[in-house]
């Protein structure tokens, strides 16, 4: 710590209970809901995360010699690789067939939720660059005493992948789709600013959900009831079991987050005849919505276009957001106005042979990682500057 400052201690809890809402979130900030205390406690207070599911919180605090909370890294032990959307499975399977243990492993991440943000949580003032590092430091101290093959920090912001690069960690490159609000006053405002070819089909695709009977509801707050909740359950039930077949939240999760953070989830609910049918689950951040969850008993057509991405949009639009960040994977979402951007991932392996073969494959991804996201970047849909690409 700078001269004349008090000595900075780290220490682990196994709760997020055992910390104060007031004093985590004075270190996480507002900007974005996963690192909210209420969102993390809603996961382990619900049963979504503990133990028995692979993911045993081991958070990361940062104190003053006074007991002044400066900093958090939200931390878990894990006993597999499901749940992170960062893929390492090539790598345990690799290092387990040449002898190594590569489970359990550190996570420093929000579980279940592919959302890039800040993972070194630090109380803004003028020990933050020093609390960040130490933070980094005392991360990697945990990982070597408590022998676990590795540490990593997935869907880290750009300040916090800056700050691990130079503390030695290697880092991942990927990409996501998002959308950016460039000032539009209005959802045609937004199509306008496609080739002609894309906006017709949006129009077309809207216009097929509005004719078929279907009713959108875009809910907050006060007005999302048990029954939304109940139903909206239910969606996700049967969309994990199609595509995934292990549903990673609770009911009870869900319960909690109405519960805690009902102003900040904005959840879109399709209806047919009176019969609530399809959901698409929203957090608001300061200047950000973030898609996260999407769920259908039935087949519409169009209707997860329209839930996920166009009711995103408008929403983003009539409240000024910056952006909507509709999550992993899905090049779809492209030709809805959802370009790639890339996101990082921070990696600290104990064996140094191994080591080395993880960087050169990072090394290797990276370079095709560019190369996909050039090549997706000219499938664009909006109109060239100084031409008309119609």
């Amino acid at each position: 710590m700078p001269d004349g400052q008090e000595p900075t201690t780290i220490r682990i809890v196994d709760s997020i209970g055992a910390v104060e809402a007031a004093r985590w979130d004075a270190c996480a900030g507002d900007g974005n809901p996963f690192v909210a205390h209420a969102f993390l406690a809603a996961l382990e207070d619900s049963g979504s995360v503990r133990a028995e599911t692979g993911w045993l919180p081991q958070h990361l605090l940062a104190e003053s010699g006074t007991g002044e909370l400066l900093g958090v890294a939200p931390m878990y032990l894990k006993g597999h690789s499901y749940g992170e959307y960062v893929f390492d499975h090539g790598w345990a399977a690799a290092y387990e067939r040449a002898g190594g243990r590569y489970y359990p492993k550190l996570q420093v991440a929000v579980p279940f939720t592919p959302v890039p943000g800040p993972r070194l949580l630090v109380k803004p003032g003028p020990l933050a660059e020093s609390v960040r590092k130490i933070l980094i430091q005392g991360m990697i101290e945990v990982a070597r005493r408590s022998g676990v093959s590795s540490l990593h920090v997935t869907f880290a912001d750009e300040t916090d992948a800056r700050a691990l690069a130079e503390a030695g960690l290697m880092i991942r490159t990927g990409y996501q789709f998002h959308w950016a609000n460039r000032g539009y006053d209005s959802f045609d405002d937004f199509l306008a600013a496609l080739s002609s070819r894309k906006r017709k089909a949006i129009r077309k695709e809207r216009r097929e959900v509005a004719e078929s009977g279907i009713q959108i509801r875009v809910l907050t707050g006060d007005a999302i009831e048990p029954r939304h909740w109940d139903a909206f359950f239910r969606f996700y039930m049967d969309t994990s079991d199609r595509k995934w077949g292990s549903p990673y939240l609770t009911r009870d999760f869900f319960t909690r987050l109405g519960a805690t953070m009902a102003d900040r989830v904005v959840l879109v609910m399709a209806e047919d005849r009176g019969r609530l049918v399809a959901g698409a689950l929203n957090l608001r951040g300061t200047d950000t919505l973030y898609g996260r969850n999407w769920g259908c008993i039935g087949d519409y057509r169009f209707l997860h276009f329209e839930a996920c991405y166009y009711q995103a949009i408008e929403y983003a639009i009539a409240h000024r957001l910056a952006r909507v960040e509709a999550g992993a994977q899905g090049e779809h979402k492209i030709q809805r106005g959802y370009l790639p951007v890339a996101t990082r991932s921070a990696h600290w392996i104990r064996d140094p042979g191994f080591a080395a073969a993880v960087r050169d494959f990072l090394r290797r991804e990276r370079r095709a990682v560019e190369r996909d996201m050039e090549a997706l970047a000219e499938l664009s849909p909006f109109r060239r500057c100084g031409g008309t690409n119609e």
